[in-house]
């Protein structure tokens, strides 16, 4: 089975309402057009796994939504890379991790009591922008080499 992105969320500000999107335009070394983090120095774009949220889930016993984790982009299954220097492709997209995401305690509102807890090694990771491309949902996922 192919990994596809399921899910892009943005939020235009910090702590702002995040809103799901068909498309994203990443910015190599910039990160993504119209989100909160696009300029920052290393955080671009934020990844997890629906396997990951779906087992949150279960530990929590409540549903956990794509865009209440604050999270950016969300695969269809399968573990997001954490290792510093490991790669995805996403189209032309090339993004290389920069460290796991752990949950913040924004998740107690934001998805809900316990989620918190029900994340931590979930979390999926954050990553740099290496090339400049698109990104849609039911793209295929892949990984590069370092």
């Amino acid at each position: 089975m192919t990994t596809r992105v399921e899910a892009l969320h943005l939020a235009a500000e910090r702590h702002g309402p995040m809103r799901s999107v068909d498309a994203v335009q990443a910015e190599a070394g910039v990160g993504l057009v119209g989100d909160r983090y696009h300029g920052a120095r290393h955080r671009h774009i934020s990844v997890q796994s629906r396997t990951e949220l779906d087992e949150a889930a279960r530990v929590r016993g409540a549903p956990v939504p794509y865009g209440s984790t604050r999270r950016n982009v969300t695969l269809s299954d399968g573990e997001v890379p954490t290792e510093p220097g490991a790669r995805l492709v996403i189209g032309d997209v090339v993004l290389e991790v920069v460290r796991r995401a752990a949950p913040c305690r924004v998740m107690e509102t934001s998805v809900g009591p316990g989620a918190r807890a029900a994340m931590h090694g979930r979390g999926g990771a954050i990553f740099r922008v290496l090339t400049s491309g698109t990104i849609h949902v039911g793209d295929a996922v892949g990984t590069g080499t370092g």
